[in-house]
């Protein structure tokens, strides 16, 4: 009896070591399929989440193509909205962006929803109790109420007033072990949210200080899961400021993210980002991800979707994009979708057939033979 308990319990940790060695696996290929169900280790309930294996940060930050992700009305909960997009652009998505303001804590079942459709969670983090701004703009609408928000004045950040929260959302991240993509007070550099140092009482030097504060909380809980995304919107006239004041530093930022519409008549990609990748380059050399974008309606719209993919193609430092796939009904003020024509749709998906999109594995240490 004690041999047949023995054997018992040596087979049952062989095929729990299988499975925890077979989820630490050096390639993670959960992206642009939707996840098959619970694997072997959560049928054996042991702690482990519902997705094919766990994905290092560091893979996520070097993909082995482009991502091509999307911000939907119901991200990252409708897996019918992933495959819908999918349908549409005959590729599927690789990230889900949706937004969540301070007067929501970290939410593990969206980030489970994001993986179950195949998806990286990129949470959109919004240090104010929420309004009306920016939904998806070339130049954003601004109201009072919106930028005037004296609770989450920057100072107040850093004076640790927000703490409890800060630290309650970091190991939330933390336990969750997944890697999750924050987007923490994005186009800072403008002047329609409450965490623009040209809003809201705020002060030069105060966005940095709260960056690396909050930055800080998040290494204290441990959550070395987040991939922090540093996301101005492109320079345009006078409604941006610079961006050197701006950047928190290499030590605090995995990514470069952009938002970047094509607006203003504006007909290629190189028109809307380029004059801002120079100036990001002399900033740093941190990889670079368009955390939204999209086109005006237009007679340059579709123009403007097929010069998108050969655009992306020239900039290798750019390894992927986030489409504002909504309209005037899904909460955006103007129509953005890559979907919304015709010929905007068969521009899109002639253009990403072109791409070497990611598949969620590790880069390959031998160099891969281009695609």
């Amino acid at each position: 009896m004690t041999l047949n308990v023995l054997l018992l319990c040596s087979l049952s940790y062989g095929v729990y070591a299988a499975v925890i060695s077979k989820a630490q696996a050096p390639a993670y290929a959960g992206l642009g399929a939707e996840a098959k169900g619970p694997g072997l280790v959560d049928q054996l309930k042991l702690k482990a989440p519902q997705t094919p294996s766990i994905p290092q940060k560091q893979q996520l930050l070097d993909p082995d193509g482009i991502y091509f992700g999307t911000s939907t009305k119901q991200a990252p909960w409708s897996g019918a909205e992933v495959q819908q997009v999918g349908a549409d652009a005959g590729a599927r998505p690789t990230i889900s962006e949706y937004f969540v303001n301070w007067k929501h804590g970290f939410d593990p079942a969206a980030v489970s929803a994001a993986y179950q459709h195949g998806t990286l969670p990129l949470i959109s983090w919004e240090p104010w109790a929420g309004g009306d701004s920016n939904q998806g703009a070339g130049i954003p609408k601004t109201t009072s109420a919106d930028v005037d928000q004296p609770a989450y004045r920057l100072a107040n950040i850093t004076a640790g007033k927000f703490d409890s929260y800060i630290t309650a959302f970091a190991k939330g991240v933390a336990a969750d072990r997944r890697p999750v993509m924050i987007r923490f007070a994005h186009e800072m550099n403008g002047s329609w949210y409450p965490w623009s140092e040209q809003t809201n009482g705020n002060h030069l030097g105060d966005y940095v200080k709260a960056w690396r504060h909050v930055h800080d909380l998040f290494a204290q809980a441990g959550a070395t899961n987040a991939i922090w995304i540093w996301s101005p919107d492109v320079v345009r006239g006078s409604h941006t400021r610079g961006l050197s004041a701006l950047y928190p530093g290499d030590a605090y930022v995995d990514l470069v993210g952009l938002t970047g519409y094509g607006v203003l008549g504006e007909k290629t990609p190189d028109t809307t980002f380029d004059s801002t990748l120079k100036k990001v380059a002399a900033l740093t050399d941190k990889k670079i991800l368009i955390t939204e974008t999209g086109a005006e309606p237009s007679s340059l719209k579709a123009t403007w979707i097929r010069g998108f993919f050969p655009w992306l193609i020239k900039h290798p430092q750019v390894i992927g994009f986030v489409w504002f796939e909504k309209d005037l009904a899904t909460g955006a003020n103007a129509d953005w979708r890559f979907a919304a024509t015709p010929e905007t749709l068969s521009a899109f998906r002639k253009g990403i057939k072109t791409l070497h999109l990611v598949s969620g594995s590790v880069r390959a240490a031998a160099s891969k033979p281009p695609p």
